[in-house]
């Protein structure tokens, strides 16, 4: 197995994807408001991928100890760097997370929910408790349960598979169709943070990280069947939770069209 055996095991999911009604449904500034006030969910797990996969593959214990892989090792460093400390508009350091909240700001969108979560996680010391007792959308729990449990689990090729196949190589495209509502939609809204934070991931995914992911999973897995096949069953599923976070979006943007 490699990895067009994986793109072809999810070419339906990253079809759904790819063609999903939301997008249609941005049509206005509130629209935006509910999609971001969502979305921040992925934002920040993915985070989490990352750095789950950057402690299993580098050594960022003391004292230090070469880890077995430096090929992984400088994949992995390599895009923690931009994605824990990029350049903003501005020309600031700042995670793509914090850049993605300051747009957020900007555009009339509220953190509030996301940072309540987040607090709740601090004061519970567990990720799980805190989203079964949240009140997030069923479909934003379930998205959050397996990045969570994945990265539970502790396998670096699967931790690799939801970060590569559910995010990274996916989010190009559909943040090109994104994009495509947002300048048109919405001329008098200061979206000028939110477009440069979608053009700085289409720029970095699709010229850098999402190679450099692909060579990761292959690093990891080698000759090995097994992981293959389980970097397979992990993607899979992974575009499965995504296109259940698009639909919870779509259902909160719809609700709140009809409450009007």
């Amino acid at each position: 197995m490699n990895i067009q055996n994986i793109n072809n095991a999810i070419e339906p999911q990253k079809k759904i994807l790819l063609q999903h009604p939301l997008y249609a449904k941005v049509k206005t500034i509130e629209d935006l408001k509910s999609f971001l006030e969502s979305h921040v969910f992925a934002v920040w797990d993915f985070m989490s991928l990352l750095k789950a996969l950057q402690s299993k593959l580098t050594c960022t214990t003391t004292p230090w100890f070469a880890t077995k892989n430096p090929e992984t090792r400088y994949l992995i460093n390599e895009i923690v760097l931009a994605e824990e400390s990029d350049l903003t508009l501005d020309g600031r350091r700042q995670s793509h997370y914090e850049m993605y909240i300051e747009a957020m700001h900007d555009c009339g969108a509220s953190a509030l929910e996301i940072e309540n979560f987040l607090a709740e996680i601090n004061s519970l010391q567990n990720i799980f408790v805190a989203i079964k007792t949240s009140n997030l959308h069923p479909n934003i729990k379930a998205f959050l349960d397996f990045t969570f449990s994945v990265i539970e689990q502790g396998k670096p090729h699967e931790i690799a598979a939801a970060f590569t196949f559910g995010r990274e190589d996916l989010i190009p495209s559909m943040f090109t169709e994104i994009l495509k509502n947002f300048q048109t939609n919405f001329p008098d809204t200061d979206l000028r943070k939110l477009i440069y934070y979608f053009e700085r991931h289409i720029e970095l995914d699709a010229d850098e990280h999402g190679p450099m992911a692909m060579k990761m999973i292959t690093e990891l897995c080698g000759e090995d069947a097994q992981k293959w096949t389980e970097v397979e069953e992990i993607s899979v599923v992974a575009l499965e939770k995504r296109i259940g976070l698009w639909d919870a979006i779509e259902e909160t943007i719809t609700m709140k069209v009809e409450m009007v």
